[in-house]
């Protein structure tokens, strides 16, 4: 189960000015297996805290902040000696003990030697404490697998063919239709680690293995929605669980055109302002749940200046949930027979790969008539991408943008083989990962 943010990993352990690792993603996106892994191929011993699970060392860091003294507790209570120059000390879920991640400022200062790997599924909610260690700590966020990461699971065979996709180089139809097919079966498993590994245990194909994998979809649904009363804080746990649930139906109607935004009215009970939905839309994105693209009326650099928080899409962070949520069955989905949820699966999984590729925010652009999904600020420039789910590339509201605002280049994500024609780039839809990369190469 290989993992691009390995890399990363290997980067920040070699860097000079490293400082403790704090690595951030939705539950169950795999942060402690590979922090453990990471560790063990790495370092000369793993040594594991985890602050859910083990409560007596909560204690050990409410008495004191000093490193010296936590790591001799520690090593009597681990019953091992700890290496700071050669040791990896991992913490885990450590938004459950506050002071655990105030004393990384201390480990930074005083033994920065010491690499310390700490992860937490609702560290987004952490930043605003007074007792975050600002300008301490080093950042990494894992995703569920990218269609990169599943294809190199299930058929690494076909991973040139996606860099030689990246070079605008025309790959072999038969191929094409292949990385098509296997797109299909990313839709339905999506890049939950769980739901990857029981599809390629039970032989990634048949009946059997596609419930498999819903049953475990259906768990991990559940675990993240036992998370909002115990996490939630001020915020109404009910409330976020309608906003979460409703996601998938909102951006069906949003690609059925009577919609182009989220809509609040109906959601919650009695409540239909953005001031009203706020919270629990902050919360859903900052624990990683929810990915927001915001509108932009008049596109400009940088982009932000320009979006409107109240005016916003929201994706789900995993495309193989999303379709589970909505009910949407795995047969319609291998036929491509599931009606306005169309465009959102494939929006909702552009949205996912350009956010795994390093994207920081995404924006959308709508006028009178016309609405583009993405817009990418690339060098000094806006990119205009617009996505369709199949094959069919004409994209009147390009055409729209383009007339108007003049990019220097366009891009259509589409079931079509790359091409580039003037000043448009076709990228097929199982790359849309390489999509900024591309842009930065192609004008």
């Amino acid at each position: 189960m290989k993992r691009s943010l390995y890399h990363n990993l290997t980067k920040w352990k070699n860097s000079k000015e490293r400082k403790p690792l704090i690595l951030k993603g939705a539950r169950q996106v795999g942060k402690t297996w590979l922090l453990t892994n990471f560790g063990n191929s790495e370092f000369s011993a793993v040594h594991y805290i985890n602050f859910e699970k083990e409560k007596r060392f909560h204690s050990l860091f409410k008495e004191s902040l000093d490193p010296d003294a936590i790591i001799s507790t520690l090593e009597i209570m681990l019953v091992v000696k700890i290496d700071i120059y050669r040791d990896f000390l991992i913490f885990d879920e450590i938004q459950e003990c506050p002071e655990a991640l105030t004393s990384l400022k201390y480990f930074n200062e005083e033994i920065p030697t010491l690499a310390i790997g700490c992860a937490g599924s609702h560290m987004g909610m952490m930043l605003s404490l007074s007792s975050f260690p600002v300008g301490k700590v080093d950042f990494l966020t894992l995703y569920p697998f990218n269609f990169e990461e599943y294809l190199n699971v299930k058929r690494s065979d076909l991973i040139q063919f996606l860099n030689k996709s990246s070079k605008l180089e025309r790959i072999p139809e038969a191929i094409h239709e292949l990385l098509l097919e296997e797109l299909k079966n990313y839709y339905i498993v999506g890049g939950m680690p769980e739901a990857v590994e029981i599809f390629i245990k039970k032989g990634g194909k048949g009946l059997e293995t596609y419930e498999a994998v819903r049953s475990i979809h259906y768990k991990l649904i559940e675990g993240i929605q036992s998370d909002f009363a115990k996490h939630s804080g001020k915020w109404n746990a009910a409330h976020i669980a309608r906003v979460w649930e409703d996601i998938p139906q909102q951006i069906s109607r949003v690609n059925d055109k009577s919609v182009s935004r989220f809509q609040f009215k109906g959601v919650i009970p009695n409540k239909s302002k953005f001031s009203q939905f706020e919270g629990p839309i902050d919360w859903l994105i900052k624990t990683g749940l929810a990915i927001p693209v915001y509108l932009i009326e008049q596109p400009a650099i940088p982009l932000k200046s320009r979006s409107r928080k109240n005016m916003v899409k929201l994706y789900l962070f995993d495309i193989g949930l999303m379709n589970t949520m909505a009910g949407i069955p795995y047969e319609s989905i291998l036929k491509q027979d599931y009606g306005s949820y169309k465009g959102y699966m494939a929006e909702n999984y552009v949205a996912q790969e350009l956010i795994s590729e390093g994207v920081k925010e995404l924006f959308f652009w709508q006028g009178k008539t016309s609405k583009i999904e993405f817009l990418l600020g690339v060098k000094d420039n806006i990119i205009p991408v617009e996505v369709k789910s199949g094959s069919r590339t004409r994209a009147r509201s390009l055409e729209v943008y383009q007339k108007k605002y003049t990019p220097p280049v366009s891009i259509v994500i589409s079931a079509k083989n790359v091409a580039k024609t003037g000043k448009q780039i076709y990228i097929p839809l199982y790359n849309s990962g390489k999509v900024s990369q591309i842009s930065k190469n192609y004008y």
